[in-house]
């Protein structure tokens, strides 16, 4: 069999001669990695089934708010409107109040964040770097079994302790999110802290720095990843809260946007386009947080995940 029909150089002619170009380490990059990734199809068949879950009720709800009510009320709801209401959407922000209620959610949702990244961080900070002292490690058993609370046994007397202090108003809502919040939060964050190296505190305080100086100035930036996953996890929570603004909140003019959809709602009927419209306004800037934090998200889920 000849060289030109097996496409192979024999041993016996020697290497390849000096004028025969050759591939860049790039062009040898790319091909190496082709030549190593397999699509596992299997996987990919079952991702792709699990998306379904997600993309057949996010098609439903857009097709259901450019739906007369005629056409929401007939067939099975899954088609497409043929002239689609865009006029739903501009219904829905006049009755719900848009403006209002979005103004009260982001009030409500900012003050969450924030105050449990920083009660949270703080909590974590004085348990792992005082694990050794008897308190702060009762202080982590009891978080641990706060967790295992059920929130309906505490609603009603938190509804009448925030009656007696002044504070059924989103004001009382955002305190009561951080507070509920702090259980889980820290526990994230003690997480996180331990893979943190006590060395580098010990050359801050060898620069004069306080106990506060060190923990703002070193140890917070350095809890980035997990401070967005945090974050996130508090945005959706105060965001799509349902039960706590109805519970606590006595002025309607100051209600959420959650609650507010509900008068799309009656006993005998329900105008299914406008509140799927109504919906549909109140997911945006949920999905747009997303979008922008999903990379801070999975880094700090799955770093504090392995320690």
């Amino acid at each position: 069999m000849t060289t030109a029909m097996t496409g192979t150089r024999p041993e016996t002619q020697g290497p390849a001669p000096l004028d025969t170009p050759r591939p860049s380490p790039a062009v040898r990059t790319r091909r190496a990695n082709r030549e190593g990734y397999k699509i596992n199809w299997w996987m990919t068949a079952l991702m792709l089934t699990a998306s379904l879950t997600i993309l057949v009720p996010l098609y439903f709800t857009i097709s259901m708010a450019l739906k007369s009510p005629e056409q929401a009320v007939s067939g099975t709801g899954f088609a497409w409107p043929a002239n689609p209401q865009w006029g739903n959407f501009a219904q829905a922000f006049v009755l719900t109040n848009y403006p209002a209620a979005f103004l009260s959610t982001a009030v409500i949702t900012v003050i969450t964040v924030l105050g449990s990244l920083a009660a949270s961080s703080m909590v974590a900070y004085a348990i792992v770097r005082n694990w050794e002292r008897r308190f702060f490690r009762l202080s982590y058993i009891y978080l641990l079994s706060a967790m295992f609370v059920p929130f309906p046994v505490v609603i009603l007397p938190l509804i009448k302790q925030t009656a007696i202090l002044g504070l059924d108003n989103p004001m009382g809502v955002a305190l009561i999110h951080i507070v509920g919040g702090i259980s889980f939060n820290s526990l994230l964050f003690i997480a996180f802290l331990r893979s943190i190296p006590i060395e580098l505190e010990e050359a801050a305080r060898l620069d004069g720095a306080s106990t506060w100086q060190t923990f703002r100035k070193v140890i917070f930036p350095l809890l980035a990843p997990m401070s967005a996953t945090v974050g996130i996890f508090a945005f959706l929570g105060s965001w799509n809260d349902f039960l706590l603004p109805q519970m606590l909140i006595a002025d309607p003019a100051l209600q959420t946007l959650p609650v507010v959809q509900q008068l799309f709602q009656g006993q005998f009927n329900t105008n299914y386009p406008l509140a799927f419209a109504s919906y549909l306004m109140a997911l945006a800037p949920t999905l747009v947080v997303y979008l922008f934090a999903q990379r801070w998200i999975m880094s700090g889920v799955m770093r504090g995940a392995v320690k």
